[in-house]
């Protein structure tokens, strides 16, 4: 059956909707389609057209002939209403994104309201991109060689960033990657992810009801290999993408020269201090581990104790660990659904299994049934060997070790080939100064477990964690060009020097 084109995504029972693409105005119901399953129980949800490149370059071609003059036309007063409606639009209609947050992601109700509301939020929040949009004046009078003349240095949008959207956000992070790029005036390409299109889908015809002009906007869901002829083409001048490492490296090498925003992997370190309340810390860091099953890029992964305070912090997160209920996120009272796919259940089993031959050992969890996996806690004296420290398990996972001094943590923290972020959880201000001056990430969250949210504090990684940063006025920098225009007067007396 042939999904109708608005947000009401449900048909009757046993029917399987299909869904159409959105590509610059058109829904395209494409040539082929695969199917979309839920990663609760392996149900069908919905299909989707499998689109090629050849397909869509069509599409591309009208974005960049008028679809990224149409977008940056619109003035930017009435670019912010757009966001503002579409913002009304999703809260309208917030139960069925969250039901389908539910049922493609596997998030617990709690889990995908928080995103919808998120996304909600950020749509809200695009006015506060627009004072990096300013531009600026420069006086010719600072050097000898520039006297009797003057700059307007703009930004203004380079034509069309395409974004490469992550599974485990879906919604949130297409809303953020459009808002920071066309507020800027940039026209959007948006590749959702193969395993959860469905938010994505949903979120442009939300767009297209609040005016969101029809030829400066795609979503295209290309399969991997068509992917590579996307990010290659000249059309496209920015790629944003959020994703693992390993697709980060792909993405650059097939691109060519063009402005790069890359969140990559992570998997966060905690450094416990020996006065810091260890109760408080206990429950954060099981929360930062447990959060949508451990499928998050600031995940915790490592927790680094001094000593006074490691065997009760032990004690405090296995307390807390064992508090958490898996299963079917629908069933009242769960707190972690399922891992995306059986593959990553499995790449978890293994690096305990791999951490178990090496000597670690289990305190908590470790087992898993299909890709339902309880969250686990290893503790190990041999860190670096472990498979957990030299690669990003996307699951709630994390190994604790005790730490002699702060040195040995930030040796540890600094040598995984990873930066995103870092978690300091105590009082001593000399040695937390000295740990947010020493640890190579990008952000540190004090007495918290890291979380993104809306971006409204900047973040991104170093290493290869990526380039970049994402954040409320600060990603859209990095979507928009400096052009100067030099006035010259010299002769005109408009100037006289002295």
């Amino acid at each position: 059956m042939q999904l109708n084109l608005s947000y009401k995504w449900k048909v009757d029972e046993g029917e399987i909707p299909l869904f159409r693409v959105y590509l610059g105005g058109t829904w395209y119901p494409g040539k082929e389609s695969i199917e979309v399953k839920s990663p609760i129980d392996l149900t069908p949800l919905a299909r989707i057209p499998r689109i090629s490149f050849a397909e869509f370059s069509t599409y591309l071609q009208l974005m960049y002939e008028k679809g990224r003059r149409r977008i940056r036309d619109i003035p930017g007063e009435e670019r912010i209403e757009i966001f503002s409606k579409a913002a009304d639009i999703l809260e309208e209609r917030k139960d069925d994104f969250v039901e389908v947050l539910v049922k493609n992601n596997g998030k617990i109700p709690a889990a995908a309201n928080g995103e919808v509301m998120a996304s909600i939020e950020r749509l809200r929040k695009t006015q506060l991109d627009v004072r990096k949009i300013y531009g600026e004046y420069v006086p010719g009078d600072w050097s000898r060689e520039s006297l009797e003349t003057e700059a307007v240095v703009r930004r203004e949008p380079y034509g069309i960033v395409l974004g490469i959207i992550p599974f485990n956000y879906p919604l949130m992070d297409t809303v953020n990657k459009i808002a920071y790029s066309s507020i800027a005036g940039n026209a959007v390409v948006v590749k959702p992810p193969s395993s959860t299109p469905l938010p994505v889908l949903m979120f442009a015809q939300v767009l297209e009801e609040a005016g969101f002009p029809k030829e400066s906007l795609s979503i295209v869901t290309l399969p991997g290999k068509e992917a590579n002829s996307l990010v290659a083409d000249n059309r496209i001048s920015v790629i944003s993408l959020t994703g693992s490492t390993e697709t980060g490296l792909e993405v650059m090498k097939n691109a060519g020269i063009k402005q790069f925003i890359m969140e990559l992997g992570g998997g966060d370190p905690v450094i416990v201090l020996d006065d810091a309340d260890v109760e408080w810390a206990g429950e954060r860091i099981a929360t930062g581990i447990t959060s949508y099953s451990g499928q998050r890029c600031d995940s915790i992964k490592f927790i680094f104790s001094e000593p006074g305070i490691y065997e009760e912090l032990k004690n405090q997160i296995v307390n807390n660990l064992a508090k958490n209920k898996v299963g079917d996120p629908r069933v009242p009272g769960v707190t972690m659904g399922p891992l995306i796919d059986e593959k990553t259940a499995i790449e978890f089993e293994n690096a305990i299994n791999d951490a178990k031959a090496k000597g670690a050992r289990v305190l908590y969890g470790g087992t898993r049934d299909r890709n339902y996996i309880q969250p686990t806690l290893i503790e190990a004296d041999n860190l670096e060997q472990l498979y957990l420290y030299q690669k990003e398990v996307f699951a709630s996972i994390a190994v604790i070790v005790k730490v002699a001094n702060l040195d040995k943590a930030i040796e540890l923290s600094n040598k995984r080939r990873y930066g995103l972020d870092a978690a300091i959880f105590g009082k001593d201000i000399n040695k937390i100064r000295r740990l947010i001056r020493l640890l190579e990430v990008g952000a540190i969250y004090i007495n918290d477990f890291p979380r993104h949210g809306i971006g409204y504090f900047p973040f991104g990684g170093r290493r290869d964690s990526g380039t970049g940063r994402e954040g409320i006025g600060y990603t859209v920098e990095l979507v928009t060009a400096y052009k100067s225009i030099v006035y010259n007067y010299k002769g005109r007396g408009v100037w006289e020097y002295t």
